[in-house]
Order: structure tokens, then C-alpha cells, then sequence
């Protein structure tokens, strides 16, 4: 499989297993783990042909980790943005690092000086340790701008962060006291 083929399987992976597994009759459980066989089924009837060498090859080549697969192989999930409303992840509370940064465009700023980070149609607000990975997200929205969230004083405020299986941070929302930004130079 090509580089081109793999990304066209993230892209429909992603769009089924965080967004609308109804679109190929597949079920998601409540963390959002889907069969895999049902998954290979229900793309296949639906005209997005793959088999179990291509997921295995797209899930273990992907730089972002956006799918997990089950220790036993029969499982797939995508690892964090669901808005599905069959999925409802239970990840375990874990302490943030001091700082976690968020990349958007700068067009998205009085709304975010408004009413902070907000979730949107995903479960949760999506955080990076690292700023350069949160201003390469940014730039594709526009000209990025890099936030820094305070995530200690979140936490002295009540707020429980999680950490997704590929690493990025969760949060419920981020007001904007918690905000720090700079533009891209």
C-alpha cells in the first residue's frame, strides 16, 4: 500500500470511528472500541474495500497513533475527537504537565478570548505537550496561533484532565483566564 492509499484509509477510518460508524452499519461500544471484522464487513459493502494487512499497516504506520487496536487484534478504536453519540470514553483522570499547548487560527481568537476552548461537536477540548505539534494542528485553519494553557492552575480550580492513547491530552473545556497566546512569527 502506497502512501497515498494509506492516508485515503485514515481519512475514512477516522470519519467512520470517531464520527459516524452508522454511515457503514457499525456499532461502537461505549469506549469506542468497534469488531474489526464488522468494520472490514461494513466498509467493504459500502465500497472501501480493505482487509486486515491494510488496517494493521495504517494503524501501525500513522505518526498522530489515531487508532488503537485491542491486545487480541479483534478491536479498533480511534484513540481521542469522537462526536459520535454512540461513544462516551472513559479515560482515567491523570496530573497534566505544568504547561499544554493548543494551535488554531488566528481568525478563531475573539471567540476563543470570549469563551476559551471549547469542545465543539468532539467529546473534549484536544491539548498538546509539545507547541510546535499544536502549531502545525493551527496552520490548518489559517494563519496558526499558539495557546498555552496554565494546566496548574486549572487543576487548583477543579478541572481533571486525561490523557487519549496516543498521547494527546483531554480536558472537558479551557476558559479563557487559563489562556496565553502568541502568534507565529
Amino acid at each position: 500500500m502506497n502512501q497515498k492509499q494509506r492516508d485515503a484509509l485514515s481519512k475514512f477510518l477516522s470519519y467512520v470511528l470517531r464520527h459516524a460508524p452508522e454511515s457503514i452499519d457499525l456499532s461502537l461500544d461505549r469506549d469506542g472500541w468497534a469488531d474489526v471484522d464488522a468494520l472490514i464487513h461494513g466498509a467493504g459493502r459500502q465500497g472501501h474495500a480493505f482487509d486486515l494487512h491494510a488496517l494493521r499497516e495504517v494503524v501501525e504506520t500513522n505518526d498522530k497513533r489515531r487508532f488503537t487496536l485491542s491486545d487480541d487484534g479483534r478491536r479498533i478504536r480511534a484513540a481521542q475527537g469522537h462526536s459520535s453519540n454512540q461513544v462516551e470514553v472513559r479515560h482515567v483522570a491523570k496530573a497534566p504537565p505544568v504547561l499544554l499547548y493548543h494551535g488554531t487560527a488566528s481568525r478563531f481568537l475573539a471567540s476563543i478570548e470570549a469563551q476559551g476552548l471549547i469542545p465543539g461537536s468532539r467529546h473534549h477540548v484536544h491539548l498538546s505537550e509539545d507547541p510546535q505539534t499544536a502549531l502545525t494542528v493551527g496552520k490548518r485553519y489559517g494563519q496558526p496561533v499558539l495557546l498555552t494553557v496554565d494546566t496548574q492552575a486549572m487543576c487548583a480550580a477543579g478541572a481533571v484532565f486525561y490523557q487519549a492513547d496516543n498521547g494527546v491530552w483531554l480536558v472537558d473545556q479551557v476558559p479563557p483566564v487559563y489562556l496565553s497566546c502568541q502568534a507565529e512569527e
